[in-house]
C-alpha cells in the first residue's frame, strides 16, 4: 500500500452538504473546535475499549499519556486538532468521511429544509447528524488529515478543499493516532481561531467536561532562579523577577460529573454536561442523577431532552446513553440500558462491576445490566409521574407518540405508563387529559372507560357512533395517533375499568320499546343484508345511534375501521373483516323505508335505498365507497322524487 494516491470525488450528498456549509450564513462557526475535540474524544475510547482484548495497543504509561493536542501557527493561519487515539486505514477513512453511510447526510440536509435558513444552520444539527467533521470547512480552506492506525500501522494522508474532491494517499508508519489541520481562511476577520483566548473560551464553553485533558502551549510567566536574576553592584537582584515562557496548559476540567454527589453538581454544570453529550443546544427539561450502592452498583446522569429529535420515529434513531466502567467508555448508543420507548433520553451510566470485555450480545443477557435497566426506568417514570402540569405537558407534545410504544412493549411497567398518557375527550374542550382523570369523571352507572381510534379529531368527536352515549353523558377518549390501535389492544383496562371501543361489541340498552322494535325490523334488516350481496356482515338496529340514521360497527373481536386503514397504508395484508350495519330504528327515513317494504317488498328501490344507506353510513366514518358514480345518482334520483 505504500505510496499510494489517488483523488477522488465527494459523494453527490457530501458535496451538497459542503456547499451548504461554505456557502450558508453560520453564525457559530466555533462549533467546528467542538465537533474535531468531540472526533479526536472518540477516536481515545475506542483505543481504550479495544486495548481490553488487545493489551498489546496500549500499556499503562501509554494509557495515562492518552490526550488531545490544540496547535496554532498564528503566522500561516493554521490550526491542528491532535489525538494519540485509535487512527484509521485506508478503508475507514473513506468510510467515515467519504460516504454518506457513517455522516448521516441525507438527514441532516432533510432536516436543514425544515429549519429557518435565513438564521444559518443551526448548532444542533451538526452534531446530531454525525457531520461535525465537514463543520471544519466553514473556517479552512484546505484541510489536510494525518492518520495512523493502532492496529494495522497503516499510515494515510487525506486532503481537500471541499471542491468536490479529496485526495488519499499512504505514508511511511507514523505515531498512532491523527492529526487535523485546518489552513484557516485568511478573508475571515470574525474570530481568530488561532488566538489563545479564543480556544480557551470555546474549550470551556463547549468541551469541559470530554474526559481527556484537552493540551495547548501558552504563554505563561515563571519565578526567574535566584542564581540567574541579575544584580547591582551591591549584589542585590535587579530587573524583571519573573519571565515569559511556552509550556503546555491543559484547558478542560475533565469532570466525571455523574461521579460527583449531586449536591455538588450546579444547574449550570448540568446544562453544560448536557450539551456537551447530547450535541443539543436546547437546554434539557429535566434530570435524573443517580448513584447506588449495594448489590448492584451504578452511577447514572441521565437527561429528558425539552424538544424531540428530528430521527426519533426513525428506526436508524440510535439510543443515547453511554456506558461506562469505572469511567472508561465502553459504548454509545447502548441499546441494552433503555428500553425503545424511554431511547430519547441522553446521558451516562457507569457500572463499575460490569465486565469490560463484553460484547453488545452478552451485554443484552447481562444480569447486571437488567437490573440496573429496571431500576433506571422504575425512576425515570417516577420522575414524569411529579412533573408539574406545565412541564409535562411540554413533554408529552414532543415524546408522547414515543412513550405508547412502552404499553406494548414493557408489560411490567404497562400501567406505569398508562398513567402517563394523556388524550382529548368529548367533554375535555380540547384539552389533553389523563386516564385518572376520565375515570374520576366518569358517571355512576357506567361501567366501561369508551374509546374511539381514528385519524381526524372533528370527524372523531362527531361521530355517529358516539350519539348514544354523548345522551347519557358518558365521556369519550378521542384516539388519533396509529399508535393508539396498538395501546387499546394491550391496555384492557385501567383502574379497574375495562377499556371499550365505541365501534365495536354492543352498547348496552334496558330499552324494553327497543327490544320489541328488533322483532318488527328483522324482516326488513334480512332483506337489506340481502341486497348489501355480502357487502356486511349483518345488519341490526343500533343502540348507539341518536340522531344519525346508520353507521357501520364491528364484533368485539374485529379490527377497528382506522386499524384497517393504516395496515393497507403500510403495505400490510389486513385481515378481510366485513362490518356490521346499524341502523337508527327512530329515524324518519328507516320508518318510512320500513312501510314501503311491508306494503311492497318487491318495490325497486327499496334495493337502491339499502346500498345508500351503506355508502353513508361508510362516509360517516371518513372511508371510501365503491361506487361513487352510481352512489350520485341515486341521490338525485331521490331528491327528484322528493320535490
Amino acid at each position: 500500500m505504500e505510496g499510494k494516491k489517488e483523488t477522488r470525488q465527494f459523494q453527490t450528498e457530501v458535496q451538497q452538504l459542503l456547499n451548504l456549509i461554505i456557502n450558508s450564513l453560520y453564525s457559530h462557526k466555533e462549533i467546528f473546535l467542538r465537533e474535531l475535540i468531540s472526533n479526536a474524544s472518540d477516536a481515545l475510547d475506542k483505543l481504550r475499549f479495544r486495548s481490553q482484548t488487545n493489551p498489546k495497543l496500549i500499556d499503562d504509561k501509554d494509557d495515562a499519556d492518552l490526550a488531545i493536542r490544540i496547535e496554532t501557527d498564528r503566522d500561516k493561519k493554521i490550526l491542528r486538532v491532535i489525538d494519540n487515539g485509535i487512527g484509521m486505514t485506508y478503508d475507514e477513512v473513506l468510510e467515515n468521511i467519504g460516504t454518506i453511510a457513517k455522516s448521516g447526510t441525507a438527514s441532516f440536509l432533510k432536516a436543514f429544509e425544515q429549519t429557518d435558513s435565513d438564521k444559518g444552520i443551526a448548532p444542533e444539527l451538526i452534531g446530531q447528524f454525525g457531520v461535525g467533521f465537514y463543520s471544519a470547512f466553514m473556517v479552512a480552506d484546505r484541510i489536510t488529515l494525518t492518520t495512523c492506525s493502532a492496529e494495522s500501522g497503516e499510515a494515510i494522508r487525506w486532503e481537500s478543499s471541499g471542491d468536490g474532491s479529496y485526495t488519499i494517499e499512504t505514508l511511511p508508519s507514523s505515531p498512532r493516532g491523527t492529526t487535523i489541520e485546518l489552513h484557516l481562511n485568511p478573508s475571515d476577520e470574525e474570530q481568530d481561531f488561532t488566538d489563545e483566548w479564543t480556544i480557551r473560551h470555546i474549550v470551556k464553553k463547549h468541551s469541559d467536561f470530554v474526559s481527556y485533558p484537552i493540551v495547548m502551549e501558552v504563554d505563561a510567566n515563571e519565578p526567574i532562579p535566584d542564581n540567574e536574576r541579575l544584580r547591582d553592584k551591591d549584589g542585590k537582584p535587579t530587573g524583571d523577577a519573573t519571565r515569559s515562557v511556552r509550556r503546555d496548559e491543559t484547558l478542560n476540567s475533565m469532570k466525571a460529573i455523574w461521579a460527583k454527589d449531586k449536591n455538588e453538581v450546579t444547574e449550570e454544570e448540568y446544562k453544560e454536561f448536557y450539551t456537551h453529550i447530547s450535541h443539543d443546544w436546547n437546554p434539557p427539561l429535566t434530570h435524573l442523577h443517580v448513584k447506588l450502592e449495594g448489590t448492584t452498583e451504578y452511577s447514572a446522569l441521565l437527561y429528558i431532552p425539552s424538544k424531540s429529535p428530528f430521527d426519533m420515529l426513525s428506526p436508524d434513531s440510535k439510543h443515547g446513553i453511554h456506558l461506562y466502567c469505572k469511567r472508561v467508555f465502553i459504548m454509545e448508543n447502548c441499546e441494552s440500558l433503555m428500553p425503545e420507548y424511554f431511547g430519547f433520553i441522553k446521558g451516562v451510566v457507569d457500572a463499575p462491576d460490569l465486565n469490560l470485555n463484553v460484547s453488545r450480545e452478552i451485554l443484552q443477557q447481562d444480569r447486571l445490566v437488567r437490573n440496573i435497566r429496571r431500576n433506571l426506568v422504575k425512576k425515570i417514570l417516577e420522575l414524569l409521574g411529579g412533573l408539574e402540569k406545565e412541564t409535562y405537558e411540554n413533554f408529552y407534545t414532543e415524546f408522547g407518540r414515543v412513550i405508547k410504544i412502552g404499553i406494548h412493549s414493557d408489560p411490567e411497567n404497562k400501567d406505569k405508563i398508562a398513567a402517563l398518557l394523556r388524550y382529548q375527550t368529548t367533554a375535555s374542550d380540547g384539552k389533553l387529559i389523563s386516564l385518572d382523570t376520565y375515570v374520576g369523571n366518569m358517571k355512576p352507572d357506567q361501567e366501561e372507560i369508551y374509546y374511539i381510534t381514528g385519524d381526524n379529531i372533528s370527524m372523531l368527536a362527531n361521530s355517529p357512533h358516539l350519539e348514544q352515549l354523548k345522551e347519557k353523558g358518558y365521556e369519550v377518549l378521542l384516539m388519533t395517533d396509529p399508535v393508539d390501535e396498538w395501546v387499546v389492544r394491550s391496555l384492557t383496562e385501567y383502574s379497574g375499568k375495562k377499556l371499550k371501543s365505541a365501534e365495536t361489541g354492543t352498547i348496552e340498552t334496558d330499552d324494553e320499546k327497543k327490544k320489541e322494535e328488533k322483532t318488527n325490523y328483522q324482516p326488513l334488516f334480512e332483506f337489506i343484508k340481502k341486497a348489501l350481496d355480502g357487502k356486511v356482515k349483518d345488519v341490526k338496529m343500533s343502540s348507539r345511534l341518536k340522531n344519525s340514521m346508520a353507521c357501520l360497527s364491528g364484533e368485539d373481536t374485529d379490527i377497528s375501521a382506522y386499524m384497517e386503514k393504516i395496515l393497507k397504508a403500510t403495505g400490510q395484508a389486513a385481515p378481510e373483516v366485513k362490518r356490521i350495519l346499524e341502523l337508527n330504528t327512530d329515524h324518519p327515513v328507516i320508518k318510512k323505508m320500513k312501510s314501503l317494504f311491508d306494503s311492497d317488498k318487491d318495490n325497486p328501490m327499496l334495493p337502491d335505498y339499502s346500498r345508500v344507506l351503506l355508502d353513508m353510513a361508510t362516509i360517516s366514518e371518513g372511508g371510501k365507497i365503491e361506487d361513487t358514480a352510481d352512489f350520485s345518482k341515486t341521490i338525485g334520483e331521490l331528491m327528484s322524487r322528493a320535490m
